[in-house]
């Protein structure tokens, strides 16, 4: 997800680095990528979502799962309190549609004293249960 992102989010002509941007990547029942959307752009620290907007893309795109994703422009990739309270969020809308939800990928600056990998996954973290 993170180097997809760096290929093709961060190329896209509406992407400013100085902004959160909120991304959905769309997976089918093999977990093989079919497509990704923008769901939202935000400000410095903060990016409005919601659930409906996250899931209309993901059932218009026939996915049995979904993995989300947004950068950091502060380059640090550690989970603020509201990104896991999103990811809890999706989650359960997730389940109540049938989209799982397989991972939230933060992406930040690789930068071996900010961010080592330059991303993080909540999964990975143990935010997924």
């Amino acid at each position: 997800v993170a180097e997809f992102w760096r290929q093709n989010v961060e190329t896209s002509t509406w992407y400013s680095s100085d902004k959160e941007c909120f991304c959905v990547f769309f997976l089918n029942t093999r977990r093989k990528l079919v497509g990704w959307n923008l769901v939202s752009l935000g400000i410095l620290d903060s990016v409005t979502i919601h659930p409906r907007e996250v899931f209309r893309a993901a059932i218009v795109a026939c996915s049995s799962s979904i993995i989300i994703a947004h950068n950091h422009p502060s380059g640090d990739t550690t989970p603020s309190e509201a990104d896991i309270k999103v990811t809890r969020d999706l989650m359960r809308a997730g389940q109540l549609l049938k989209i799982e939800l397989l991972d939230h990928v933060i992406i930040g600056e690789q930068n071996p004293s900010v961010s080592p990998r330059g991303y993080c996954s909540l999964r990975e973290l143990g935010y997924f249960y």
